[in-house]
């Protein structure tokens, strides 16, 4: 059984900083690459930031470039999504997701919220 379980989330202010982390269970994490995604309320859900399975390749979305650092610790079975300069709207429910290279099954956490307010 695939299990995601996120943590970090919280209230932070402006120009704060969070780090998400999202330990995987039940899946070759090795072999999987990893995203983080955000869903704000009435939005869709975003593509925030992408790690390939060995770490060595990364991609965020223009809105957390240069603030946003993706990473992961595979013996750890670990990745993690460092926040920095946030913003109020950083606001919404980060979830993170997995998929093991070569197939098509996605697995999800089941999200954290982070807050930034003043």
């Amino acid at each position: 059984q695939v299990q995601l379980v996120e943590s970090g989330g919280g209230l932070v202010q402006p120009g704060g900083s969070l780090r998400l982390s999202c330990t995987a269970s039940g899946v070759a994490f090795s072999y999987s690459r990893m995203t983080w995604h955000r869903q704000a309320p009435g939005k869709e859900r975003e593509l925030v930031a992408y790690i390939s399975s060995s770490g060595g390749f990364t991609n965020y979305a223009d809105s957390v470039k240069g603030r946003f650092t993706i990473s992961r610790h595979n013996a750890l079975n670990t990745g993690y999504l460092q926040m920095n300069s946030l913003k109020p709207e950083d606001t919404a429910v980060y979830y993170c997701n997995t998929r093991r290279d070569g197939t098509v099954i996605d697995y999800w956490g089941q999200g954290t919220q982070v807050t930034v307010s003043s």
